[in-house]
């Protein structure tokens, strides 16, 4: 190909990326459930808790027997027994009648409400003073309070923390259908690119993209399998894209989806099944070469060859991607990390290009400042050292020296 296609805006490609479905289920072991996102809504089979319990260790009792009760005028009631911990009081509590209870203890039938420790005093061996009047229902969690039955804890979609598998096992799941971890394969091209392990030889530099980006799908949650690297030839790079997408659910190329004579990949993926090439450009600085293609259901991701380009464009565009393959329900915050601060120098752009600006956090004696990391998309150590990103949106024509900026911090 000779020149872009049509330049998308930043929108119109989240919007493009935004049409791929999850890559399907499969049921796990509770134990194995953490970051994992549910395929299921949780429904709660039963009440929780099942049966009225004490939030407080102290004495169940019923609360209109300790009408009026203070540490002037306290009541006196008779303790009949103690709530055993994994198990029921025998009997009834009835007017005047006491019985000690732990926190998260079944209440006694006829009981209503508990009484703090602190506020009784035992004076003789089946007797209690006691200095403070309770309410019914006071420190005490009633049946279904916390979930009802019927109640949707979980939605499908929700990627689980470590109180979501806690809330699992409470309703006795032991096994969870959750979506898979998408499988990104990822694959450097280029003749200049060598291994890390080797030397490289003048004109030749070794494949940074493929492990970075591996570690991003990672920490993404999706699992990268490594592709290897391929020359600049369209027969090798379809031959091995074609195998990579028998065994992944998504492709990301780094490189070859620039312009020049030797940049393959376009021409390569409009060939390998329909639709093909969904869009090949985006108006954005860096990353503008980014390309996108369907080839049945899964994506296939040309990359630009610069490091620095190739991992904003993964934290601008296709993280929000993995987790919608990986089934994650829309909504969550693709910067969850956000930090204000003042630019400490002007950065200009023109209208309708979305910039991403790296910045390094610096705080003063009058606040925290972002200051730009200078440097072009091949300056690997612009984006090492930086602690995250600005934004500049397609609208502005820039940001001024001092004004406030919002940091997305790098997971």
């Amino acid at each position: 190909m000779g020149e872009f296609l049509i330049l998308k805006s930043g929108a119109e490609a989240r919007a493009i990326l935004g049409g791929f479905d999850p890559v399907g289920t499969e049921t796990i072991a509770l134990e194995h459930a953490l970051d994992r996102v549910l395929a299921e809504d949780l429904v709660a089979s039963e009440d929780l808790p099942p049966s009225p319990r004490a939030t407080m260790d102290g004495y169940a009792l019923r609360a209109r027997d300790l009408q009026g009760a203070s540490e002037s005028v306290p009541c006196y009631l008779k303790l009949v027994g103690t709530v055993a911990m994994g198990s029921v009081f025998p009997g009834r509590v009835a007017a005047g009648e006491a019985v000690g209870i732990s926190t998260g203890g079944v209440l006694p039938e006829g009981a209503d409400a508990v009484v703090m420790i602190e506020y009784v005093d035992r004076v003789r061996g089946d007797e209690i003073e006691v200095h403070r009047s309770v309410a019914a229902g006071d420190n005490v969690i009633r049946s279904g309070e916390d979930v009802a039955r019927g109640e949707i804890v979980l939605a499908s979609g929700k990627r689980l923390r470590p109180q979501d598998v806690g809330a699992l096992a409470a309703f006795g799941r032991t096994e969870v259908r959750v979506f898979r971890r998408p499988i990104v394969a990822v694959l450097s091209t280029g003749n200049e690119i060598v291994a890390p392990e080797l030397v490289p030889d003048p004109g030749q530099v070794r494949d940074i993209n493929q492990y970075a980006l591996a570690s991003q799908v990672r920490r993404a949650g999706g699992d990268p399998l490594l592709g290897g690297i391929v020359a600049d030839d369209a027969d090798l790079l379809r031959a091995r894209v074609s195998t990579l997408l028998d065994s992944s659910d998504m492709v990301m190329l780094s490189g070859g989806s620039s312009v020049g004579v030797r940049d393959v990949a376009a021409q390569v993926l409009s060939l390998l099944g329909s639709p093909g090439v969904l869009f090949h450009g985006i108006n954005v600085r860096p990353g503008k070469p980014t390309l996108c293609a369907r080839i049945g259901q899964r994506p296939v991701l040309g990359m630009p060859g610069y490091p620095v380009s190739s991992m904003v464009i993964f934290d601008a565009f296709v993280r929000p991607l993995i987790w919608q393959l990986g089934g994650e329900a829309p909504g969550r915050d693709p910067w969850p990390g956000r930090r204000r601060a003042r630019l400490s120098r002007r950065h200009a752009s023109a209208p309708g290009r979305e910039d991403w600006v790296r910045v390094r956090l610096e705080t003063r004696s009058d606040g925290l400042w972002a200051v730009p990391v200078l440097g072009g998309s091949a300056s690997l150590s612009t984006i090492v050292r930086a602690d995250g990103l600005v934004m500049v949106e397609a609208g502005s024509e820039g940001i001024g020296e001092g004004d406030e900026v919002e940091v997305l911090l790098y997971l």
